[in-house]
C-alpha cells in the first residue's frame, strides 16, 4: 500500500512541476510576442 501512495505522490509532483514549467514558458512567449508586436508597430510608422 505504501508503494501505491508513493506512486501517486510522484505522479502528482511530476504533474505540478510540468504545469509550472508550462506556465513559465507561456510567460516567456507572451513577453516575446509583446516585444515583437512593439517592434513591428515601430517599423510601420
Amino acid at each position: 500500500m505504501s508503494y501505491l501512495f508513493a506512486a501517486y505522490l510522484a505522479i502528482w509532483i511530476l504533474i505540478f512541476a510540468y504545469t509550472l514549467i508550462l506556465g513559465r514558458r507561456e510567460k516567456q512567449l507572451q513577453e516575446e510576442l509583446f516585444l515583437l508586436k512593439k517592434t513591428v508597430g515601430r517599423n510601420k510608422n
